[in-house]
């Protein structure tokens, strides 16, 4: 006589299978309770669904619709983050929604923290601190995650900047009033290319580092110069030279500040290299201030 036994599934296809079936749950839940208007489309007389229809996510979030529809009922199928990010837009999610999204997806949020567990309010006290000297928080991908007044003004206005571009790489190949208030442009292109590839080789299968090379590559011709060097070149601290557009040019001493082991978050400061700087940041912080 032959025994029957149970087929158990594999504790990770489980969590798998659970995981699909929340992210469902979820994007059903988020599309039903969005009006039409809230993204810019005719409510009509005829609508009977709740919120969006399935095709209207689809079309606003540039996916199949087969696709999308088999995403809400759970099917084993592979979601890339430039898809995630794109649903995450189109069903206005704030970012602890946005950060719920990605875990369920089993995916690596690939746009510059909003909230990071290294910007304490103690830090940022420090940053307030330091003025007027420049100061901001970085991570090892160059993302800005916090700075202070200061700062914002340095190189360009930074508040205007959409917080999926406040990155440092992308700024320097890509935002020209960054990129203009950089006295030596191309050697500094040239040392945070070769920076960018030194930090880049602990991180070569993330999907938010391969997301933003990507990026740089299309995005910028400049930067695809600089990348085929094939250079390398450790953080290290140096004399910078920028014109700022409200007190003019500035010479600043850069310096990192790690905030943790190994190259990863830190604190970036520019302290002036000379009296008339000193003078000029200070009344660049009075601008800040007064703004």
């Amino acid at each position: 006589m032959v025994q029957e036994t149970a087929v158990r599934q594999p504790q990770a296809t489980r969590e798998a299978e659970i995981r699909r079936h929340e992210l469902a749950a979820f994007l059903r839940h988020r599309r039903e309770h969005i009006a039409p208007e809230q993204v810019g489309l005719p409510r009509g007389r005829r609508r009977r669904t709740p919120g969006l229809r399935r095709e209207e996510v689809a079309q606003l979030s540039a996916v199949g619709v087969t696709w999308y529809t088999w995403l809400e009922q759970a099917r084993d199928i592979q979601v890339s983050v430039q898809v995630l990010d794109a649903l995450a837009r189109t069903l206005l999610l704030d970012p602890s929604e946005r950060g719920h999204l990605f875990r369920l997806a089993g995916a690596v949020d690939p746009t510059p923290a909003t909230s990071c567990s290294s910007v304490t309010p103690a830090l940022r006290a420090v940053m307030e601190q330091l003025e007027p000297i420049p100061a901001c928080l970085q991570n090892s991908r160059y993302d800005i995650l916090a700075y202070n007044r200061t700062y914002g003004l340095l190189l360009c206005d930074l508040d205007a900047v959409p917080p999926e571009d406040r990155n440092c790489m992308v700024l320097c190949y890509t935002n020209e009033d960054w990129r203009s208030s950089i006295v030596h442009l191309e050697e500094t292109q040239r040392l945070m290319a070769a920076r960018f590839r030194g930090s880049m080789a602990g991180h070569l299968a993330e999907p938010a580092w391969k997301m933003l090379l990507k990026r740089l590559r299309t995005e910028s011709q400049d930067f695809q110069t600089a990348w085929d060097r094939h250079e390398i070149i450790a953080p290290r601290g140096k004399r910078k030279e920028f014109d700022n557009a409200y007190v003019g040019r500035v010479s600043v001493d850069h310096t990192d500040m790690w905030l943790s082991p190994g190259e990863g978050p830190r604190m970036v400061t520019y302290t002036p290299a000379d009296e008339q700087s000193r003078q000029r940041l200070e009344k660049l912080h009075a601008i800040a201030r007064a703004r």
